[in-house]
This record gives C-alpha cells, structure tokens and sequence, in this order.
C-alpha cells in the first residue's frame, strides 16, 4: 500500500534529502585518479555521522558500507573496497540517509578524469532520462508515465534500462510501495496523487539489458560487461507539482 504524506513530513523528508545532495555534493571533488572507494565510503559515513544522521544503507539487509560504489560495468550495490579508481573510469554513487523519523536516496554516476565519448553519452542520456522521468511526476498522471518517459529517452538514443531493479516509494521506510519500473507502457498504473514520495532512479546500460550479481551476493555487473550508469532523485508530489527533495 502506497503511504502518502503529509506537508510537515514531506518538510521532514527534506531535512533528510538534504544532507543526501549535501553529501553527493562534497564528494564529487574526492574522485580523482587514484582514491579508493573505501576512502569514498569513509568520506561518506563520517560526513553525514557529522550531520546527526544515520547512513541509511549500512546493515541494510546486511549490506557492509555506507555507499554503493559501482565502476564502470557494475551497475548497482557495489561494495567499496581498496580499488583505485584510474583515469577513463565511471563511478555510480548511490546514497540513503535516515534523519528525524524519514529516509533520503539520490544516486550519480561521475566521471573519472577524461572518459571516452561514449561514456560521456551514457552519462548524459542517463541523467536526462531521470529528469524526464521527473517531468511526469504530477498530480493526475499515472506511475507508468515516469517509467515510459525514462525508457523512451534511453532508447531512442540506442541504449538500455535495466529490468532486474526498479525505483520505489520512500519515507519511513527506505523502500515502500510502489515499485517502479523504468520501463513501462503510459497511462498505466496507479495514479499519481498529492503527498506520494518516489525514489526515481534510471539504471542505464551502453549494451543490453540483462545483469548478473556477482559472488558477493550484492554488486550486480552487465552481462556483456558493458558501461552502466545511474542517477537517482527523491521526488515529492505535490499539488503544485514535483519537488525534488534531493537538489541542493
């Protein structure tokens, strides 16, 4: 069942999103040649521990760190580790918070160094295709209207939307109803009302579709091994349309 909140939550959420925007925002001059994703998992816990807030990951289901640190083919839930990131490679940032009773979830994919046009593509249509998504986010609209603008804007650039992982509601809980897809037929779904709170988050492969989760149990990598990028936003709806809570 969809949980749909009030005005003052809806503020409340956004003290949480916050720190999530303030966090991804710090973090984007620490990825150079040459750092660590544990150095990136560091930064992370310890800058929103400074916040009075809670890492919204860590534990989760028994996942180990504070950020997901996905390079290159890994499209979500890599773990960090003592990997240097190298000149041409990309990273997905993925980052949940819990302050004040409510969750916050945003995602980017950053460059490293100079990348190659094609991932700079990748980069560009993904993030593109999340606001598109963004877009549909307003009252009167169905669920799957979001799903079919990310799917749309992805391939008709000659790219691909993961279906193993989908976007969700959010608040209380990190995960809550709906599930949504980022591909879907419009004007399907539930319809889109005041006070839902949507996890949008577009996974974007250069190749296919298809992932395979590795022997950690959690990082999932393309099947072909190609590039893969992920945005994400915490949206509000509300009757003067959509709020991105995790925009600074």
């Amino acid at each position: 069942m969809t949980v749909l909140k009030s005005q003052d939550e809806i503020k409340r959420m956004a003290d949480s999103c916050r720190i999530v925007a303030e966090v991804l925002d710090g973090i984007r001059k620490k990825i150079v040649p040459g750092v660590t994703t544990k150095d990136l998992d560091d930064y992370v816990e310890s800058f929103i521990l400074s916040r009075s807030a809670k890492p919204a990951f860590k534990g989760y289901r028994g996942y180990p760190a504070s950020v997901c640190a996905s390079v290159n083919e890994e499209v979500v839930h890599g773990i960090p580790s003592a990997r240097k990131l190298e000149n041409g490679d990309i990273i997905s940032l993925d980052i949940g918070v819990f302050f004040n009773g409510f969750y916050g979830d945003a995602a980017v994919t950053l460059p490293i160094g100079s990348i190659s046009a094609e991932a700079k593509r990748l980069l560009t249509v993904t993030e593109h295709s999340l606001q598109a998504g963004i877009e549909k986010a307003i009252v009167g609209n169905r669920l799957f209207d979001i799903s079919s603008a990310v799917q749309q804007c992805v391939e008709s650039e000659g790219f691909s939307v993961v279906r193993n992982f989908v976007g969700h509601g959010i608040g209380r809980n990190l995960h809550e109803e709906p599930q949504l897809p980022n591909f879907g037929k419009a004007g399907e779904g539930p319809r889109l009302v005041e006070g839902m709170t949507l996890a949008i988050e577009p996974m974007v492969n250069a190749g296919g579709w298809e992932v395979t989760v590795l022997d950690d149990g959690w990082t999932a990598v393309t099947r072909d091994r190609s590039l893969s990028a992920h945005f994400e936003h915490t949206v509000a709806i509300t009757k003067n349309g959509y709020n991105v809570l995790t925009k600074l």
